[in-house]
């Protein structure tokens, strides 16, 4: 896994901007940056795949046709040459690794969310820590081969909204991702739109494999998913996004994740 890099050793250390930390001559770099919340990182790509991870904060990655929530403990992998943007909730303490698509082509060739286990934390938290030009053949590549490992290794998480291409779909989706907790009936947006409620079932499923009520609800899990990650009380959560009681909320975030929020986060 290290042959094509033996060539490019050297002992100049190469700036610290994104941009040139690709052009490292390893197979892995790792990156730990701070962001306030409400920062944007507009829409843009790399030449290299990445594994973004929040000890603390959660990320909202999007691409043109998709949307993840991922809250602390959860990592998104991002293959190489994807655009993608990166909306920020709470003070977070993003963990980035780099990875050549040559050397490792990951868990997957479209974007998802994987939980991170304590092993999985740590040696993002090593990788981190290590010089940019770390020797090759030695210990910290020996490490950095067990992330690669550990991350094929995770289970992924249905933390995933598909975004309709249909202009009155979209308007749809526009305005319950400004007001999770709108409970207007699928009829109801019909006649805001200007199509039957039949049309509009019929696309949502084409669109997103959903059915309307399905697909508003993962809206609704996924900002729950946003919130409880920046500590909001579960009470709150529910009743703004459209619950009339907590115990209603719990037992559609459980039955959706198969876990209550707290035991979601504890674990």
């Amino acid at each position: 896994m290290q042959t094509k890099y033996i060539a490019n050793r050297t002992k100049t250390t190469p700036p610290d901007p994104v941009e040139d930390i690709t052009s490292v001559p390893r197979p892995i770099v790792a990156m730990a940056k701070e962001f306030p919340s409400g920062h944007l990182i507009a829409f843009h790509q790399h030449k290299r795949s990445q594994l973004l991870y929040a000890s603390s904060g959660v990320m909202t990655v999007t691409t043109n046709i998709d949307n993840w929530v991922v809250p602390p403990f959860r990592a998104v992998w991002i293959p190489a040459r994807t655009k993608h943007q990166i909306n920020v909730s709470g003070h977070l303490s993003m963990r980035t690794l780099y990875i050549d698509p040559d050397f490792f082509s990951g868990p997957s060739n479209e974007c998802c969310v994987i939980a991170v286990s304590p092993l999985l934390k740590e040696l993002i938290l090593f990788a981190v820590g290590l010089p940019r030009l770390y020797p090759l053949g030695g210990q910290e590549e020996r490490l950095l081969n067990v992330i690669l490992d550990q991350i094929c290794n995770m289970s992924t998480s249905p933390l995933q909204l598909k975004i309709p291409v249909d202009e009155r779909l979209k308007k749809i989706y526009e305005r319950l991702s400004n007001n999770p907790g709108n409970n207007l009936t699928l009829e109801e947006w019909g006649k805001m739109v200007g199509a039957t409620a039949r049309t509009l079932a019929r696309h949502f499923r084409i669109e997103t494999g959903m059915s309307f009520v399905q697909w508003r609800q993962q809206i609704r899990i996924l900002e729950a998913l946003r919130r409880l990650g920046m500590k909001e009380p579960v009470t709150t959560v529910a009743i703004e996004l459209g619950y009339d009681s907590p115990s209603a909320f719990i037992s559609m975030f459980k039955k959706a994740l198969g876990k209550t929020p707290g035991q979601y986060f504890a674990e």
